[in-house]
């Protein structure tokens, strides 16, 4: 089984989550199951653009992103929070390598676009090239994705100096699950997965049942952009297993592909997106 795994910048900066994530990758590697990881660092994000002095804006979960914050999200999510998962990995005996969308020409980006509101560097995914992934996947190397990523060449000009895009990392999960044909798609979080308004696991979800809880608000904040994509990636990628599941234990992978852990998303309408057809190379 070729499994991605989204995990979030919440579970990557202590040592020992970090750990576990990794002897978890370990486990369903050994088990026989290709394993590409995405991840997210709005924390560490926040963390160096405070120390900047930069200002921290959001729009329903998404970093409001200018030409300085472009910059440093792609030497936080590029750099630190890359660099160092890469090492955590490597010192559990996982062989990983990690890239960005520029890497390879692996995917690139377009502006995300939201009524009402300038985002600035936000995007997309926009082409998807699986080349590079396809060759660290066979050479036996867990492939490790920060999501910021270039504008398409055909719409900027070469050398243009145009920052990399900012790419929220449950929002790139679809798309490149879908691209390099991935057989689950994990987004693995501090929570035990999608609650109800009394707090109660939702073990099943539709676009219904979606569509209320953001309504209502019960889901808000970095949890609406999670629910959103964890539903189009349902869509996108229907023969799927798609589940928001708990990051704990270094069993964690294995234990979100079993029935009664976390929330699995069925499709059973056409969600509305904007993020496009993807031209898979």
């Amino acid at each position: 089984m070729r499994i991605l795994v989204k995990i979030g910048g919440a579970q990557l900066e202590q040592p020992g989550p970090r750990q576990q994530l990794c002897a978890a990758i370990r486990g369903a590697k050994q088990q026989g199951h290709e394993v590409i990881v995405v991840h997210g660092g709005g924390n560490q994000i926040r963390t160096v653009g405070k120390a900047l002095g930069q200002k921290h804006r959001y729009h329903e979960g998404l970093r409001i992103t200018d030409r300085e914050t472009a910059d440093t999200v792609l030497m936080v999510l590029g750099g630190l929070v890359n660099r160092n998962l890469v090492q955590s990995l490597s010192q559990s005996d996982v062989a990983a390598v990690g890239i960005t969308g520029a890497d390879g020409c692996t995917f690139s980006a377009k502006p995300l676009l939201r009524p009402g509101v300038d985002l600035g560097y936000v995007g997309s995914v926009d082409r998807v090239d699986g080349k590079l992934v396809e060759s660290l996947l066979k050479g036996g190397f867990v492939p490790v994705i920060a999501t910021v990523a270039p504008g398409n060449h055909q719409d900027n000009e070469p050398d243009s100096d145009q920052p990399f895009f900012n790419i929220n990392a449950d929002h790139a999960a679809g798309p490149l699950c879908d691209a390099f044909d991935c057989d689950a798609l994990l987004f693995l979080t501090d929570v035990d997965g999608v609650l109800d308004a009394q707090g109660r696991l939702m073990p099943l979800l539709t676009d219904h049942d979606c569509a209320r809880l953001i309504s209502t608000g019960i889901a808000s904040g970095g949890m609406q952009p999670k629910i959103e994509s964890a539903q189009r990636a349902a869509h996108e990628n229907p023969h799927a297993i798609v589940k928001i599941a708990p990051a704990r234990g270094d069993d964690c992978v294995l234990a979100a592909l079993r029935d009664g852990s976390g929330s699995r998303f069925f499709a059973l309408a056409k969600p509305d997106t904007n993020q496009g057809a993807l031209q898979h190379g």
